[in-house]
């Protein structure tokens, strides 16, 4: 149950869902992978909208170079690990929630302990490697997985729902190079908004998701669009066949 602190903090947002859409997003745990450019904006929003527990993961240290663009650290986080700045400054921005730090790299041995028991998965990391074994882990639990990634002033996003829409692999079968890449912290910011409305979208169980759909967001143009991504049924990760190397495993 909400308590009258929350029903007071939370009144904008009750008026569109109601106290039973607010207790939903308290009883929530997500797991957000990587809370960088991406993960900054995703963790904000779902912490001031109340969801309940915030498992944050990443392993690097926050440099002056993330600043332009990782709006959740500051100054003072400087040297810092992340996951402990993302939590101390979570906790600034909504004490009534739970901020779960966790410092790893993600790989394919840990990759399922770290997401626990999470409602479901958000993409944030700069990487497809880590992104494709989370893209397992989704598949194997059966949750949903909240897809962002940009370079510079484009940026795309898309809701991965296992056994409804193609997955990762389905989208992209194969990883872009890797490269450091240029980037404005604008874009992030509105990848990472985009990821967290789909997030709260599917919590509350309302509205049509990014599922089976990828947004392509064009900066310098002002241009939103989006175009239709179909299941692959030869697909490696989700195919019609078992293939070897998928992670097992239901949520529970």
């Amino acid at each position: 149950m909400i308590t009258e602190r929350e029903r007071e903090r939370y009144r904008r947002q009750i008026l569109l869902f109601g106290e039973g859409g607010q207790e939903r997003l308290k009883e929530a745990e997500i797991c957000i992978a990587g809370v960088g450019g991406l993960g900054s904006p995703v963790a904000m929003y779902l912490a001031v909208a109340g969801v309940g527990t915030l498992t944050v993961v990443d392993s690097d240290v926050v440099d002056l170079t993330n600043l332009n663009r990782q709006v959740l650290h500051h100054d003072r986080n400087i040297g810092e690990k992340k996951v402990a700045s993302a939590q101390e400054n979570l906790g600034e921005i909504n004490p009534d929630i739970t901020v779960r730090a966790i410092d790893a790299r993600i790989d394919e041995g840990n990759a399922a302990k770290l997401v626990g028991r999470a409602d479901g998965i958000v993409d944030c990391l700069d990487n497809y490697p880590a992104r494709y074994i989370l893209n397992l882990v989704a598949l194997g639990r059966g949750i949903p997985l909240f897809h962002g990634a940009i370079r510079g002033m484009y940026g795309q996003a898309t809701t991965i729902i296992p056994g409804k829409t193609p997955c990762l692999s389905c989208i992209f079968p194969r990883p872009p190079p890797a490269e450091v890449f240029p980037v404005v912290g604008v874009t992030p910011g509105l990848i990472g908004m985009v990821q967290a409305t789909e997030v709260i979208k599917y919590l509350l169980g309302t509205g049509d998701l990014l599922a089976g759909r990828l947004f392509l967001w064009d900066g310098l143009q002002g241009q939103a669009t989006e175009i239709c991504v179909e299941r692959n049924p030869a697909c490696e990760a989700c195919g019609d066949r078992p293939r070897k190397g998928r992670m097992k495993g239901r949520k529970g």
